[in-house]
């Protein structure tokens, strides 16, 4: 799976892309990852790729000349799956979008910065919008890096046991179970019977049981969802 990534700050890319199941996902070959200086389109001696709005609201925005010229290069290597501007008001990102997206061969993603992105590019460029949630942040470097986390670890391989990425929060509409690890007690604090009975069944009884129950509790839109 390819994914280029449009930014005017790719240093805020370097890290998370680098490390963990991501860096080793490049690093295998699994994911090919390209970050890409909009500045490349930039002009004068500033490399300038943003202007004052129109209408006197204050605040920057990213001008359309750049990116159009930005993603029409990446386009003309290869054809496009998606071509994603992560936003504020874009659809709130969930496990079902990152699994529908693993399943792509190619995508853009378009990082705003400053107060947004010419409204043209979203009209006549953009596929799909995301958000990570109901807030805003300086730019869209760390939504994509989200983005990109969570649809890299479900391709195949990323994960050293790819039944994990089944067990995640969210995969079957509900919170995960509680979990544990050795030792079975510190502190007076005991993991569950259950969990040391060795006994499958009764063991994903409980989980299922321990998923209903906290997602009730905890998230219980999502089971209205």
């Amino acid at each position: 799976m390819r994914i280029d990534i449009i930014t005017v700050l790719p240093e805020l890319l370097e890290s998370p892309l680098g490390h963990s199941i991501v860096g080793r996902a490049i690093k295998k070959g699994i994911a090919d990852i390209r970050v890409h200086n909009l500045r490349k389109y930039g002009k004068g001696p500033r490399l300038q790729v943003d202007d004052y709005s129109y209408g006197g609201d204050a605040g920057m925005v990213l001008m359309v000349e750049p990116v159009y010229r930005m993603i029409g290069e990446l386009k003309s290597e290869r054809d496009y799956d998606e071509v994603i501007y992560l936003s504020p008001d874009g659809e709130i990102l969930t496990q079902g979008i990152a699994n529908e997206l693993s399943l792509k061969e190619n995508i853009i993603l378009l990082c705003g910065h400053y107060k947004g992105i010419d409204h043209r590019i979203r009209e006549h460029l953009i596929t799909r919008e995301i958000s990570v949630g109901d807030y805003v942040l300086s730019g869209g470097e760390i939504p994509a890096a989200i983005l990109t986390d969570a649809i890299v670890r479900l391709l195949p391989g990323a994960l050293t046991d790819e039944t994990s990425a089944l067990s995640d929060c969210f995969q079957d509409g509900m919170l995960s179970a509680p979990i544990y690890t050795r030792p079975a007690e510190f502190n007076g604090w005991k993991v569950p019977d259950v969990l040391l009975s060795g006994n499958p069944k009764l063991i994903r009884e409980w989980q299922d049981e321990q998923a209903m129950e906290r997602t009730k509790r905890l998230r219980p839109g999502l089971l209205e969802e």
